[in-house]
């Protein structure tokens, strides 16, 4: 079976780490490989991960050191993605949930099902459980496909159970890097379905997904309670985030598909646009969120508040 890239990053993970990284080494029958960056964790975290090293790892692990200093999440990840040898795939790893059995091998039959050569970005449902690993519920399964449109609009793609492809991998390595107050997980979202490559939605449950105080991203698990999460976070600092992957979506434009770079040209102009004519391109644009009582958010949003401009535009080609 082909050979996996698993990629951790930590952080004072200390306290999880270790049942993640058994839940790792139980995985069969694939080959997997484990590299690491610590973000200057003050807790055991090094140490647990140099005594996995030592037994059960033993020969599959490898520490990335750079880059200096803290990188954040999406830094370390990203730095991982770049430093990792050549693999048949690419699996992003948090340092506190537990993989279930079976996790890597059904991302890569998946995997396997896309064309060699199109980019290709396995994700999947998850347990939630609590600090102690009792359960909480499902996180939910979208019930519209992923798309260019709504990866603009909203991530579903949870970092923790995403697998990328070689060619998805090579795109992300290309790719400006992922903009301030994003992720990892969603600019990988937008990137692969605005390059025309396949993001693969798995509804089967891959992890035990802690929710606990110290997540970097917590995973409501009704609809109702992701939109008061999006309430609290409020217009601003939605809009704030979409103009800066629209920017960054702008200096990728060599490796989007004719019709992404369509797409952005066509949503440039909305800071210009009164609301009602902000309402009708978002509606002309096609954009939507997953749910009802989100999308609806969505366009209150955009009729409230302008985005920011961005940098003066390109020609499309």
């Amino acid at each position: 079976m082909t050979d996996v890239a698993v990629l951790l990053a930590t952080y004072n993970g200390a306290a999880h780490l270790e049942a993640q990284l058994a839940s790792i080494a139980a995985q069969q029958p694939v080959d997997w490989r484990l590299l690491w960056r610590d973000d200057a964790s003050r807790d055991a975290t090094p140490e647990l991960l140099r005594s996995f090293a030592e037994g059960e790892g033993a020969g599959r692990v490898t520490r990335i050191t750079g880059p200096q200093g803290r990188a954040g999440a999406a830094g370390s990840f990203m730095a991982l993605l770049a430093a990792a040898p050549e693999a048949g795939a690419y699996a992003f790893c948090d340092q506190d949930d537990v993989w279930l059995p079976g996790k890597l091998a059904r991302a890569l039959r998946r995997l396997e099902e896309v064309p060699p050569g199109q980019p290709a970005l396995y994700c999947a449902r998850q347990r939630l459980v609590d600090a102690a690993l009792r359960p909480i519920g499902l996180s939910p399964v979208p019930p519209k496909p992923p798309a260019f449109r709504n990866a603009l609009v909203q991530n579903i793609v949870t970092g923790c159970t995403a697998v990328l492809n070689p060619a998805a991998r090579r795109l992300m390595l290309a790719a400006p890097a992922v903009p301030p107050g994003s992720l990892h997980d969603w600019w990988s979202y937008l990137m692969v379905t605005g390059a025309g490559g396949t993001v693969i939605f798995d509804p089967e449950p891959a992890l035990l997904y802690r929710q606990h105080g110290g997540n970097a991203v917590g995973s409501p698990a009704s609809a109702g309670r992701r939109a008061v999460a999006a309430l609290q976070r409020g217009a601003r600092a939605f809009l704030t985030l979409f103009q800066a992957h629209l920017a960054a979506l702008d200096r990728a434009r060599p490796l989007l598909t004719p019709d992404s770079r369509a797409l952005l040209d066509l949503l440039r102009p909305l800071p210009e646009l009164s609301p009602l004519a902000r309402c009708r391109r978002l509606r002309r644009a096609g954009l939507y969120r997953q749910g009802r009582l989100e999308d609806l958010m969505l366009r209150l949003w955009f009729l409230l508040e302008a985005p920011a401009a961005l940098p003066p535009g390109r020609p499309s080609g």
